[in-house]
């Protein structure tokens, strides 16, 4: 008789158990040891006890989340947002403001550790900004479900595709205060609008914008009569059909040197105006930029560092992957009267053996990529023709991994600093600054 295999439930001790913290890793979670085997936890802080449940049990770790502080960190907050335990935008809400930064520098110490040994770092002061309504960016999802006959706008659930309905975000800019409940309101209002998806929040310097990205076709009276309704907040709405790719600019303003720098709305900024101005001043004053200096800006976006730059230096040469993004960069620095760059297209993960753009007269080197990292390009450069590397990191794995190869080219690390882009979440920016040594 075959004999067929009947899965046993976890019993509640498996599924619950009471753990002690030890630190966070680079995600904001906390971790803890179980039995030999490492356990992340959501919502635990260091030094905490707390009972969790498991979510996920793999052979060399396991996830899961607190379902209940036994003992708490001193530095343990209550959150501001009423949201928080739904909305998957933060996940350090909980813990005090300063103390996440603290946190942070400790992360990024133990990969740089992990990945090229050094225990010994160039700690800077870390770069911060206001921790509420700093997200100048942000893109809200839309679901109409015409059975049950609800309407959604929100921030996704973490690691879910469920929606979380939200009525007010804190860390959103407070000039699209409103907003979820203005869309709940005109989808429920008219069933034509029920084709829109979700919509891309943009705060410029002349407008807040809101890109309505629809399925179908909405008539353009109805269009009208919610722009009318969009203005009375003071928004600009771009209604994007799945047709209809290209979207207006706009442009921003960098306070501490007065340069404008426009973008389309569909290109990448960085989300925190006042973190990015602090950023930019920190670049340059520590690359100290001399007047001879021909310097390679790659994944330059619009121009954010390579007009500064060249503002110092002899020659800038900027190279971007999206074809838009470097024509704005041209833009930009023909609007500035800045005639001293250029800017090209190119895909940087790909061999570059045939790049026009390079030369060996180069003397610095500006990195700022996705989260991906650099590797690709770094391993294909001769790192050791640059005096200096300033790699500015959104993730700090791929930080900790590239710096391998650049300190290996003949480089010291001599300079790290954390930038707080993303108060109260577990993201991780960082600037480090690479002297031939």
């Amino acid at each position: 008789m075959a004999k067929f295999f009947k899965p046993t439930k976890k019993s509640v001790s498996q599924r619950f158990r009471t753990l002690s913290i030890s630190g966070l890793d680079h995600h904001g979670r906390g971790v803890a040891k179980d039995k030999g085997k490492v356990i992340f936890v959501a919502g635990a802080l260091d030094s905490e006890q707390v009972k969790a449940e498991i979510l996920s049990d793999k052979k060399n770790y396991a996830e899961a989340r607190c379902v209940k502080v036994l003992s708490p960190s001193a530095e343990r907050v209550e959150p501001k947002c009423q949201h928080y335990q739904h909305c998957g935008g933060c996940n350090l809400q909980h813990l005090e403001a300063s103390a996440q930064l603290a946190e942070k520098q400790k992360a990024l110490a133990a990969l740089f550790h992990k990945f090229t040994g050094l225990s010994s770092l160039p700690w800077q002061s870390p770069i911060d900004s206001s921790p509420w309504h700093y997200r100048r960016s942000a893109r809200v999802s839309v679901y109409c479900d015409n059975k049950q006959e609800t309407i959604k706008v929100g921030f996704r659930q973490q690691g879910s595709k469920q929606i979380t309905n939200i009525v007010a975000c804190p860390v959103l800019d407070a000039g699209f205060m409103g907003v979820f409940d203005f869309f709940r309101d005109v989808i429920g209002a008219h069933r034509a609008l029920r084709c829109i998806t979700h919509l891309q929040l943009v705060s410029a310097k002349e407008h807040n914008f809101i890109v309505v990205r629809h399925t179908k076709a909405i008539a353009q009276a109805l269009r009208e009569d919610i722009n009318a309704q969009a203005q009375q907040h003071n928004w600009q709405l771009v209604w994007q059909s799945e047709a209809q790719q290209s979207l207006p600019s706009t442009y921003y303003e960098l306070e501490s040197s007065q340069l404008r720098l426009g973008f389309g709305l569909q290109n990448f900024i960085q989300v925190n105006a006042e973190v990015n101005d602090k950023m930019l001043t920190q670049a340059m004053s520590w690359l100290n930029l001399a007047a001879h200096e021909r310097v390679l800006d790659l994944f330059c976006g619009v121009g954010n560092f390579s007009l500064l730059a060249a503002m110092q230096a002899q020659h800038v040469t900027g190279v971007e992957g999206v074809e838009s993004a470097v024509s704005h960069a041209r833009d930009n620095a023909q609007h500035n009267g800045i005639d001293n760059c250029d800017f090209h297209c190119s895909d940087l993960t790909q061999p570059l053996a045939q790049a026009q753009w390079f030369s060996s007269e180069l003397d610095v080197l500006i990195l700022d990529p996705s989260r991906t990292g650099a590797e690709a390009v770094l391993a294909q450069l001769p790192c050791n023709q640059f005096k200096r590397i300033l790699y500015v990191s959104c993730d700090p794995v791929t930080l900790a991994r590239d710096s391998k190869i650049i300190l290996a080219s003949g480089h010291q690390l001599t300079k790290l600093g954390i930038m707080n882009m993303f108060p109260h979440t577990g993201h991780i920016e960082t600037m480090a600054l690479f002297e031939r040594g």
